[in-house]
């Protein structure tokens, strides 16, 4: 036997080694729906009744089941020799899909193309490149046709987004006070997630999501709005089209796309489009300043290598971005989740 020293290294690299089979139990168990069969259950199920209402093998659930409790997704109580599986609070709030804060579809998208473009990771990082071609067999010069390959696959994206933002926008939205701003623009807003959260806490705003026809047309098809009236589309590409008038221009999880040139005509172009005192909030997940962390930033780092064209950023790296621009009075709010924003003026 080796040293204690020596095991607790074995068994790091054996918890990092077998990470991809914790995602895929997570992932698994949100495709089958067992939480949603546990939430609609009166009571605690055993896994044979889990089993029969997923249309699943009893061997297979079973084990699927025992695991997510030792990850803490379940909870089990034994009576009279039988196991009754439940759902934990983390599962109730952010697993079931009837939730107001589930996450349910951004997992899928985890599931079903995220993990996809990762296996192709090392290819990634010699190419430089995303890996759709290698993933799905679609060409990548234009990235978001790319991202978009699909109907299905863009309408999951987009409720993958909209789950984002239904536990993250809040906090984002509160993060400087926006009231100074009635007219917003969010560029690349795609279902209208953020809007919703910034009428909500803003109620003398108005706000127009700005995104290409295909998002526009998917959003209104898919997404319901009561706050018709306060919230409008309009359709367009940011990078060639004109910028509808606002007093605060949002890009939340866009810079992150694109290399630092692509960065630069965008922000180029809000400038020009921004009115004398106007503003831009910048929201994305954001580099220690040495770039060496946080490390859901880094992974999310190397998810840009492998489904875009970009990276995430340290918080100097952003304002040397709005700078170049010509913004000025450029400050950074912390929220304590994962994504931060950045208030610049013109």
């Amino acid at each position: 036997m080796g040293s204690p020293g020596e095991q607790a290294a074995l068994s790091l690299l054996d918890q990092y080694s077998c990470g991809f089979m914790v995602s895929q139990v997570l992932f698994a168990a949100c495709e089958l729906g067992v939480f949603d069969v546990l939430a609609e259950a009166p009571e605690a199920l055993g896994s044979d009744a889990v089993a029969a209402r997923l249309g699943a093998s009893a061997r297979g659930t079973e084990l699927l089941l025992d695991t997510c409790v030792s990850l803490r997704l379940l909870q089990v109580e034994t009576r009279g020799g039988k196991a009754l599986y439940e759902n934990t609070e983390l599962s109730g709030t952010y697993l079931v899909r009837s939730s107001p804060r589930s996450q349910h579809h951004m997992l899928l998208y985890l599931a079903r193309t995220t993990y996809l473009c990762w296996a192709h990771l090392a290819q990634a990082v010699r190419e430089g490149q995303n890996q759709y071609q290698k993933a799905f067999g679609v060409p990548s010069g234009e990235l978001f046709s790319a991202i978009y390959r699909s109907e299905g696959e863009q309408l999951r994206f987009m409720r993958a987004l909209q789950d984002i933002w239904s536990v993250q926008g809040r906090s984002v939205m509160a993060a400087f006070d926006l009231s100074p701003f009635p007219l917003i623009c969010d560029l690349g807003g795609c279902s209208g997630a953020l809007a919703k959260e910034c009428v909500s806490l803003y109620p003398g705003c108005q706000v127009t999501v700005f995104d290409i026809p295909e998002v526009v047309r998917m959003a209104r098809k898919h997404f319901p709005f009561p706050e018709e009236g306060r919230i409008g589309f309009q359709e367009g590409d940011f990078f060639r089209d004109p910028l509808p008038d606002a007093d605060l221009y949002i890009l939340a999880r866009v810079l992150h796309d694109w290399a630092d040139e692509k960065c630069a005509q965008l922000l180029a172009r809000v400038h020009r489009a921004c009115k004398p005192g106007g503003g831009i909030l910048v929201v994305e997940s954001l580099l220690d300043a040495d770039g060496r962390g946080p490390l859901t930033t880094q992974l999310y780092s190397l998810n840009m290598l492998v489904q875009t064209e970009g990276r995430e950023r340290t918080p100097a790296q952003y304002q040397a971005l709005l700078k170049a621009a010509g913004f000025r009075d450029i400050q950074c709010q912390t929220t304590g989740g994962i994504y931060d924003t950045i208030l610049a003026r013109k």
